[in-house]
């Protein structure tokens, strides 16, 4: 059972995350001078999905971080293989063509906004995923550090992985220890 304390911590932090929702939490960092490389090249090179990441991130800018995987993760994984991944490739097929031709372009455009429109619902639903408790644990002076959890977390030892994640942890605010 638990006191009213740790329930009065729980509803805080609760209330913590829903101030700065991940959507604009990932709006933002992803915009910082270095991001954007750093997630693309773990999502092309180590096959990391970057809205786990960035949700990642937010946690641990949160002062969390996970300790087992919750439920529901694994749905979040299939609507980005089914519908996401899909949306990107054909983006990115299209690209070359669109230089060349307004129509393409037009159409390249709509599937980016779907794309995007895809990625803003995989980070809602990571969103929704937070509930203290469980699977999520505060970082400690011995656990804070986001580039040596998320390399054991995908098994990434490649320098310039590591690097990336390194990048993206420097980048980030100090972590916020949940109250």
């Amino acid at each position: 059972m638990m006191s009213d304390n740790s329930n009065a911590t729980a509803e805080a932090l609760r209330d913590r995350l829903k101030s700065l929702s991940l959507w604009d939490f990932a709006l933002d960092f992803y915009c910082r001078p270095g991001v954007e490389p750093a997630c693309l090249l773990l999502q092309d090179e180590a096959n990391i999905d970057v809205c786990e990441l960035l949700w990642h991130c937010w946690l641990y800018q949160h002062g969390l971080q996970l300790v087992r995987e919750p439920p529901g993760l694994a749905d979040v994984h299939l609507w980005q293989q089914r519908t996401t991944v899909p949306l990107r490739r054909l983006r990115r097929e299209l690209k070359p063509a669109a230089l060349h031709s307004a129509g393409i372009a037009d159409v390249r455009r709509y599937i980016q906004q779907a794309e995007l429109a895809a990625e803003r619902e995989a980070l809602d639903r990571l969103q929704q995923l937070v509930e203290p408790g469980g699977f999520l644990t505060p970082l400690t002076t011995a656990t804070a550090n986001l580039k040596n959890s998320l390399a054991r977390r995908w098994k990434l030892q490649k320098k310039t992985h590591l690097s990336a994640l390194q990048t993206l942890e420097c980048l980030l605010d100090p972590p916020q220890p949940p109250r």
